[in-house]
């Protein structure tokens, strides 16, 4: 374990620090129930609508692309661009969105024949590589589609994940990379599909409603306790 970005000195101080937090968010939030998708293909397309933008408007763009009824690789790729750009433009940056889901359409029905299970087939480092080779998917969006889509236990890092990691004490800076972070999380967590998904939910829903990013009300805040941020 690195040293200069994590405070807690050894494995087992990290292991017990981070099953603590979950219980305590999961009894203060309960079961968040997410990805909230009909099909593990909406799942994806979720994620890649979901870059830079806020959920509710994500929302917005899958009900336009049901609506029209092509919510499909087929029917993605059969839309022109700018019907699609149009349908999807509650989600931002619709016509790069618009690129990014043709590309990753075209590469599903060419690698793979059009059958998103045999994408999810692959082991987690393999799906990984090959989610990360597509333009436009970072390690966020690859790493949700994987959690989320193919059920593979890997841990999701985003801004929430950060902040609240080091308003607790865990990381010493919010500028840790991702892969840093992820690599504390994994090495200390048994990996459970079910678990991380709930874990990573539950610190998305905590942030955007108690431990916001410029006014956190710490006073109703189930981690105040063991916060850092609180104490200080």
């Amino acid at each position: 374990m690195k040293q200069d970005i994590t405070k807690l000195a050894s494995s087992n101080d990290i292991s017990q620090f981070l099953y603590n937090i979950y219980n305590k968010l999961y009894e203060f939030w309960g079961p968040q129930h997410w990805w909230p998708a009909e099909t593990k293909f909406e799942m994806v397309i979720g994620a890649i609508l979901a870059q830079n933008i806020s959920w509710n408007s994500v929302e917005k763009a899958i009900c336009n692309l049901k609506r029209a009824n092509i919510l499909s690789i087929e029917g993605i790729l059969q839309t022109s661009d700018e019907k699609l750009a149009e349908l999807i433009k509650p989600a931002g940056y619709y016509n790069q969105k618009t690129k990014r889901l043709k590309e990753f359409c075209n590469f599903l029905k060419r690698e793979f024949n059009s059958d998103l299970e045999k994408l999810f087939a692959l082991d987690i480092s393999s799906l990984r590589q090959v989610l990360l080779s597509q333009k436009g998917i970072g390690f966020e969006t690859a790493d949700s589609i994987i959690l989320y889509g193919a059920e593979k236990p890997i841990f999701v890092v985003d801004s929430y994940t950060k902040r609240l990691f080091y308003r607790l004490g865990l990381i010493e800076s919010e500028k840790i990379s991702y892969n840093d972070l992820q690599a504390i999380i994994m090495a200390n967590l048994t990996p459970q599909t079910k678990f991380f998904n709930e874990f990573h939910a539950l610190i998305v829903k905590h942030c955007k409603e108690i431990c916001k990013s410029k006014k956190p009300i710490c006073n109703k805040c189930c981690l105040r306790l063991i916060c850092n941020y609180f104490n200080e």
